[in-house]
C-alpha cells in the first residue's frame, strides 16, 4: 500500500516536470522567434484585432457593472461611517490595483483564451501543425509569437478601459442614483489615484497577458499529450477547459504575488 502510494507521488511529480519543462521551452521559444525576422505583422494585427478589438464589448459591459457594484456596495459601507465623500477614492483604488487587472484578463481568458486553445488544438488533431513541419514552417513561430505580441499590446489597453469605465460606472451609482456630489466624487478619483497604482496595474496585465497566452497556447499545442481527453475532438475539449480554468488559477497567484512585492 505504502509503496503503491510512493510509486503514485513519483509518478505524478515526474509528469509535473515534465509539463513544466514543456511549458518553459515552448515560451522560450515563442519569445525567440519574436525577434526572428521576417516579421510577422500582419498576423500580430489579426490576432490583436481578436484579442484587443473584439473583446471591448465584453470589457465594458464588465466594467460599467463591476464600478456599479463597487459604487453602491461601497456607498452602503461608507456611510456607516460618515464617510460617504470618500467614495470615490474607494471606486478608483480597488478598480486600478486589483479589479482591473484581474477582471479584464478573466474576460479576456474566457473570450479570447478558449479561442487560442481551441483553434491551436484543432490544428493539432487535423494534423496542421505536422504539415507545418513537413514544409519546415516553425509551428511555433506560426502560431505562438504573434499571439504574445497582440496579447501584450490588448491587455494593457484594456485593462485602462476596464478602469476608466468602471471608474465612470462607481459615478453612475454614486452620483447619479445616490446623488453623491459629482464633483466631490472626481475630486476624489484625481486625489486618491497615484502613479505607482497606475503602473502596478499596468505590471499586472502584462505579466497576465504572458500567462494566458502561454498556458492557453500551449494546451492546444500539446492537445495530442492529454491521455485524459483523447487525440480528437474530445481532446481538444479537455485542453480547453483545461487551458481556462488553468489561467484564471494562475491570475489569482500571479495577481497575490505581484501585489505582495507592490505593497
Amino acid at each position: 500500500m505504502i509503496k503503491n502510494s510512493i510509486e503514485n507521488l513519483g509518478s505524478w511529480i515526474i509528469v509535473l516536470l515534465q509539463n513544466l519543462g514543456r511549458i518553459v521551452i515552448f515560451f522560450s521559444q515563442g519569445i525567440f522567434y519574436i525577434f526572428i525576422s521576417p516579421f510577422q505583422t500582419k498576423k500580430i494585427i489579426e490576432h490583436t484585432w481578436f484579442i484587443g478589438t473584439k473583446s471591448m464589448l465584453v470589457i465594458i459591459m464588465t466594467a460599467i457593472f463591476t464600478g456599479m457594484v463597487l459604487g453602491l456596495q461601497g456607498y452602503y459601507t461608507l456611510v456607516r461611517f460618515g464617510s460617504e465623500g470618500m467614495l470615490g477614492s474607494a471606486v478608483a483604488i480597488s478598480l486600478v490595483r486589483e479589479l482591473g487587472p484581474v477582471f479584464c484578463a478573466i474576460m479576456i481568458t474566457a473570450r479570447a483564451g478558449s479561442a487560442m486553445a481551441a483553434e491551436i488544438g484543432m490544428m493539432r488533431v487535423s494534423e496542421q501543425i505536422d504539415a507545418l513541419e513537413t514544409m519546415n514552417i516553425n509551428p511555433i513561430r506560426f502560431t505562438f509569437s504573434p499571439r504574445i505580441v497582440a496579447s501584450i499590446i490588448s491587455f494593457p489597453l484594456l485593462t485602462a478601459l476596464f478602469d476608466v469605465i468602471g471608474i465612470f460606472g462607481g459615478y453612475i451609482a454614486g452620483s447619479l442614483m445616490l446623488k453623491i456630489n459629482s464633483g466631490l466624487y472626481f475630486y476624489r478619483v484625481k486625489e486618491s489615484v497615484v502613479m505607482a497604482d497606475i503602473i502596478g496595474g499596468f505590471i499586472k496585465s502584462f505579466v497576465f497577458a504572458l500567462v494566458v497566452v502561454t498556458i492557453c497556447c500551449s494546451q492546444g499545442f500539446f492537445t495530442h499529450l492529454q491521455n485524459k481527453g483523447g487525440f480528437g475532438a474530445k481532446g481538444v475539449s479537455f485542453s480547453t477547459t483545461t487551458a481556462v480554468v488553468n489561467s484564471c488559477v494562475f491570475i489569482l497567484v500571479c495577481d497575490y504575488i505581484i501585489t505582495f512585492f507592490l505593497v
